[in-house]
């Protein structure tokens, strides 16, 4: 095993340029549905970090907006969560200053008559801080509510302001098929333009997703063997060790497909399968995801299993199973896990299969995407496989690492050292992260929120793309819901999914890789 130790110096990064068109102008960011988990453990740690280095501008004020009578709560509960959640001293000296330009405004979201004191008090604080009627508003309530919200909001006037630019942030799911999708994006480009919206996933913001198209792009070795030529094929995983967290409403509705596959593993698979853009422009990139998907035929029911974790031992610990979750039906037929096979049919990947799998209480937290070569036609070595220590000549394979051990390694064969003869076995070259650029408490939000405030669309879901990717999924949720599954459970918790994930790809004679994670 060889691992590579990247060093980079302190003095080196401080050198590198920040940018003054990087800051946004003073505005007000109106969180709605900000009583959540969400602003308190995400976006207000996201928001300071953007604070401590300088690029929110002085002026900036933060109005959070629910349903709760909260108050001067409020401000405190949040400067709570950035101790809490975002790696942040209480001591920091910028904290007092920030959390004294968070206020809180009570409203019911389906109440019209709310929203005329809401643009009352935003024009206030517009006036008193000198903002000039830049907004960005932030929905991070559940979704049966953002239709509602931006009707409100368009109403009001606040959505097309007579100064000042206005955006809208909606987090996901965005719709719940193709059918609701299209009502929620016609809903929503009734009020805002498609340039004023930012269709939110907060995968796009790790650092390693958006190192996967400078990794391709920026690196000559890679893009001439990244075909079908010399790719066998792609395995990409969301692997969660934790259940559902008390969700069980949201849950219940959601699903593993809905939940992860039709957002964060599509937006994975268009970043490792895209041409290269033209520009790195919102436009540019976007319009290649699309491409993608769109070359995606529809996927046969066969290609696609479920399943649900039942009790069993996760990390040394008994828990339950998901029917025992609670506010979960005890008949529930759910799926807490999904896996798919799809191939692109394209002049780059027509051939290449491409396996997908999401699930929860498996054994392993770790989302990679597993890159497969194929092998060399002369296997000369294999003659001596027998008495080699390793048997068997392994494919190259590059394993992207998204989360948690953040990296990027790659399995070759070598010589034994001291074999008199001819042995080879695997070995990694491995590159992480945290060794290379050291340990950081930001949390993904932070390169999204600020692009929103910029107006930069290019890690942000298109409304052509949510459709096409929810076009491709929906067959396969109407056909799991015409049909109950009959075996539910049926995997274990802590355990790798259910059987029939496994028979997916061994009809093509290869299997899961599940030795997922660092190795060094």
């Amino acid at each position: 095993m060889t691992t590579i130790q990247m060093s980079v110096r302190p003095e080196d990064l401080s050198r590198v340029p920040q940018g003054h068109e990087r800051i946004p102008d003073a505005g007000l960011l109106v969180i709605f549905g900000a009583s959540g988990d969400l602003t308190k453990r995400k976006l207000m740690p996201a928001l300071f970090h953007l604070e401590q280095t300088g690029l929110l501008p002085g002026n900036f004020a933060i109005v959070g907006v629910a349903r709760r009578p909260l108050g001067g709560e409020f401000a405190a509960d949040m400067r709570a969560g950035i101790v809490a959640f975002g790696g942040v001293e209480a001591s920091d000296p910028k904290l007092d200053d920030f959390v004294g330009r968070i206020s809180y405004f009570a409203l019911k979201f389906d109440d019209p008559s709310d929203y005329a004191g809401l643009k009352a008090e935003l024009e206030r604080i517009d006036k008193d801080r000198g903002i000039a009627g830049h907004r960005l508003f932030y929905l991070a309530t559940a979704p049966e509510f953002f239709a509602g919200i931006i009707e409100n909001l368009g109403a009001q006037g606040m959505a097309q302001p007579e100064q000042g630019q206005t955006a809208v942030v909606i987090e996901k799911p965005f719709g719940h098929d193709l059918e609701s999708a299209r009502e929620l994006n016609r809903q929503v480009n009734a009020v805002f333009q498609e340039s004023q919206v930012f269709r939110i996933d907060h995968y796009l913001g790790k650092e390693t997703v958006q190192n996967i198209l400078v990794f391709r792009f920026a690196n000559g070795i890679f893009e001439p063997i990244w075909n079908r030529n010399y790719i066998d094929h792609m395995q990409i995983t969301a692997a969660e060790t934790l259940g559902i967290e008390g969700r069980g409403p949201f849950y219940e509705k959601a699903g593993a497909l809905r939940d992860v596959v039709q957002n964060h593993m599509m937006e994975l698979l268009s970043f490792v399968t895209m041409e290269p853009p033209s520009s790195f422009e919102a436009e540019s990139v976007r319009r290649e995801k699309v491409k993608v998907w769109r070359a995606i035929p529809p996927i046969p029911i066969l290609n696609a299993v479920r399943g649900q974790y039942g009790p069993g031992v996760v990390d040394g610990q008994r828990v339950v199973g998901y029917r025992d979750e609670e506010r979960v039906n005890p008949e529930s037929g759910t799926e807490t896990y999904a896996a798919l096979r799809l191939e692109i049919e394209n002049w780059r990947w027509a051939g290449v299969p491409i396996y997908l799998r999401a699930g929860k209480r498996l054994k392993k937290q770790a989302t990679e995407i597993s890159i497969q070569f194929k092998q060399p036609p002369l296997l000369i070595f294999n003659r001596m496989a027998a008495s080699s220590p390793c048997q068997e000549i392994q494919p190259n394979l590059l394993t992207i690492r998204i989360q948690p051990d953040e990296g990027i390694a790659l399995r070759f064969g070598a010589k034994v050292p001291t074999s008199p003869n001819m042995d080879v076995c695997p070995v990694n070259m491995d590159f992480d992260y945290a060794a290379a650029f050291g340990k950081s408490s930001a949390n993904g939000y932070e390169r999204l929120l600020l692009d929103a405030m910029l107006g930069d669309q290019t890690l942000f879901s298109h409304r052509d793309g949510v459709e096409t990717t929810w076009a491709l999924y929906t067959p396969i949720l109407e056909a799991w819901a015409a049909k109950r599954p009959e075996v539910f459970p049926n995997y274990f918790a802590g355990k790798w999914g259910p059987e029939c994930s496994d028979r997916l790809l061994e009809r093509d004679g290869r299997a899961w890789r599940n030795d997922l994670g660092r190795k060094a």
